[in-house]
């Protein structure tokens, strides 16, 4: 018996070990049916979600929590997160947005692979979480949704699509229309891949290394300012050689999210006047953006938030971009001060 008593032992931290890995690793997904989109029709659609808390009886403690660009819900699990948002309080839905590679993509599609994808845009991707929450969860109304740079995109484009649908709206270093330098900035970027040959106008075998867009986004995440105190002369020649070599996930997968942002405006139906359109947002809003943002312009959230009479939390950081997250000070400060 003694000699089994290890034995024992290691089964059962063995068995501890795989059921905190399947309790941690909370990625699920849902089949919401098939889901008309700006290009066609995506089949059988799928949306991956995580969820932390408990939904209370009459749903109404929902916070919804929107994926940047490229990133997957499980990028936005971690202490800041919980820093900002009490799951003690709330009932928190990380969703993965369309294109992902969680939710319906161009890699993950079984019958509709790679280009025969079809296009979507930022509705589309509003569309897809809005039935995910209904068919899924009964929700029909949410205390707050929020989401950092294309989360924070979504967002603004959730004030108009579904503007009865939350009480607050926290958009961060997100925006609610482009401006020719954030048009520009997403040409190029679309330009390089396109002309990429071994992308091969998205019709590959191996994901191809687009070295080219991990320069470029290298350079605009944060600020010149920053990359001259972090990246001294002297390490140059491994800054460039890290940056070439970074991996990256499926390139269509990006092409298509990035399409989907191309000209991004909420106020497109409205004369393209944010005046107009924000006669018609109701929910409460927090607007957060980074001023030495070089990725998403700040000037039209900033402009914006006077026009809802929303609360502004601007970061001056060189950190640019990356600066607008839930471990900002400022930031977490104004988010646990409204969803109260």
């Amino acid at each position: 018996m003694k000699k089994l008593i290890p034995i024992i032992l290691i089964f059962l931290a063995t068995a501890s070990s795989h059921a905190q890995n399947k309790k941690a690793d909370r990625q699920q997904v849902a089949t919401i049916g098939d889901l008309k989109v700006a290009g066609g029709t995506i089949a059988d659609c799928k949306i991956g979600y995580r969820t932390y808390g408990k939904l209370n009886a009459d749903k109404s403690n929902g916070v919804l929590m929107l994926t940047w660009f490229g990133g997957v819900s499980k990028n936005l699990e971690g202490p800041d997160t919980w820093r900002a948002i009490d799951t003690t309080r709330y009932f928190v839905m990380i969703v993965d947005a369309l294109g992902d590679g969680i939710s319906s993509s161009p890699s993950n599609s079984v019958k509709q692979n790679g280009m025969k994808f079809p296009a979507f845009s930022a509705v589309d991707m509003i569309e897809s979480q809005h039935r995910l929450l209904a068919q899924k969860f009964g929700i029909t109304h949410v205390h707050a949704i929020t989401g950092i740079s294309m989360g924070g995109i979504q967002t603004f484009q959730w004030a108009i699509t579904y503007p009865d649908f939350a009480d607050i709206l926290i958009p961060i270093v997100g925006t609610p229309q482009f401006t020719s330098y954030d048009n520009m900035r997403g040409a190029l970027y679309r330009k390089i891949i396109e002309n990429d040959p071994e992308y091969n106008h998205g019709n590959y075998k191996v994901n191809p290394k687009i070295s080219m867009v991990n320069m470029l986004w290298e350079l605009l995440l944060t600020t010149p300012t920053e990359k001259v105190r972090s990246k001294p002369h002297d390490a140059f020649p491994k800054w460039l050689a890290d940056t070439e070599a970074q991996q990256h996930s499926d390139w269509n997968d990006t092409y298509y999210q990035s399409a989907a942002l191309e000209q991004f405006d909420i106020a497109k139906d409205y004369n393209s006047s944010l005046k107009e359109v924000a006669a018609h947002v109701k929910a409460k809003m927090l607007i957060i953006t980074s001023l030495q943002d070089h990725i998403v312009n700040p000037k039209p959230a900033i402009d914006f938030a006077k026009l809802v009479n929303a609360k502004l939390v601007m970061i001056d950081s060189d950190a640019g971009h990356l600066a607008g997250n839930f471990g900002n000070g400022d930031a977490r400060k104004a988010m646990v001060e409204v969803l109260q």
